[in-house]
């Protein structure tokens, strides 16, 4: 019965669907084909995208930590204004997306991994100790959270606790079988997942979260690679609101005798196809952010800020020695990023028009 109604949900899709699968598809053979970055650029796009998409996750479900505090907690440094629990939370996102990121060809696809993903990901949340990597025992409802991190009002209800096990075993069972069978598209089968996953909401916390790692796990087990170097949090959490509003339209349908997944897929396919785009755009665009080095993306920030610099001035401000500042503004002048104005002691330095 489940696999009729998921298969029942995938059949006669618009051709708007189709062609936003299409385009995705397009863009994804122009990455494979296409992708000859530096691997010193890929590990720290790597590195960005990790501390921006654990920020943008855990902010979609009400923490308030920025991406430089991240950045700061990740180092080690002290983190007094925020709660332990958002610190906790970050935590366990950065180090789980980080290990699928890292080794997600050796990692199955099944129950178990779903609940030692869950295990991980609330592994430094003390609150969440006696339920981590176990399915929800108590009844549990999908709420909207706002900036401040305020509930809005319950999005939809969800599966009963006592009927989690199977309802969970079913759509494993047939998201495993569906993709090894190539039955539909495998954007199409990780679309039913996700949306179904967070109906099912098999968790007492933490489902978002958990949905997402599982959304990176399975695109990029699909051959889209491009998912640890584009967020594709981020640019849910740019659009939150679309986000809550196509899953509500869709899950208040299931179960009905007219499920429609439609606007679910609509939405999840637009932040694919945002996020294939910006993928290219970083093999076919001049991304000095890209090229640069964390040392020399600083002093290129810096520039830009002034009408004119020095040698000298650089020192001064950023404590970088001048062999370096050298070194930084030959490779800026070879790019054409910047302009050399006079000479010797009198040279300054402006950003090109």
């Amino acid at each position: 019965m489940p696999k009729q109604r998921f298969n029942n949900r995938l059949s006669n899709l618009p051709s708007s669907i189709w062609s936003k699968i299409t385009k995705i598809d397009e863009l994804k053979g122009r990455w494979i084909g296409g992708v000859d970055l530096n691997p010193q650029i890929l590990g720290r796009l790597k590195k960005s995208v990790l501390v921006t998409s654990t920020g943008a996750s855990t902010r979609i479900e009400g923490a308030k930590l920025t991406d430089k505090d991240i950045e700061k907690l990740l180092k080690g440094l002290s983190m007094q204004k925020f709660s332990d629990r958002d610190k906790q939370e970050v935590k366990g996102y950065y180090e789980l997306l980080e290990n699928v990121f890292n080794s997600w060809e050796i990692i199955g696809f099944n129950e178990s991994t779903i609940k030692h993903f869950h295990k991980e990901l609330l592994k430094y949340v003390e609150k969440d100790k006696l339920h981590r990597g176990e399915y929800k025992k108590t009844e549990n409802k999908v709420l909207m959270i706002n900036e401040a991190g305020e509930s809005l009002g319950v999005l939809f209800n969800t599966t009963s606790a006592y009927l989690t096990p199977k309802e969970m075993l079913e759509l494993v069972d047939w998201t495993k079988e569906t993709l090894k069978r190539e039955l539909f598209h495998p954007l199409l089968v990780i679309g039913n997942f996700i949306v179904e996953f967070l109906q099912i909401h098999p968790f007492q916390d933490g489902n978002g979260r958990v949905s997402r790692i599982l959304t990176n796990l399975l695109l990029l087990k699909a051959d889209y690679l491009y998912m640890p170097y584009i967020s594709h949090e981020k640019i849910i959490e740019d659009n939150k609101p679309d986000y809550y509003l196509a899953l509500r339209k869709t899950q208040k349908t299931f179960k009905t005798k007219k499920e429609n997944i439609f606007p679910w897929l609509d939405f999840f396919f637009d932040v694919l196809l945002k996020q294939s785009n910006q993928a290219i755009s970083l093999l076919t665009e001049d991304n000095i952010e890209v090229i640069l080095s964390k040392k020399q993306l600083e002093l290129w920030e810096f520039i830009q800020k002034q009408d004119e610099v020095t040698p000298r001035m650089i020192e001064t401000k950023l404590k970088i020695p001048r062999p370096t500042i050298n070194q930084i503004l030959n490779k800026l002048l070879d790019l054409k990023k910047i302009n050399r104005i006079g000479m010797g002691r009198a040279t300054r330095y402006k950003v090109k028009k």
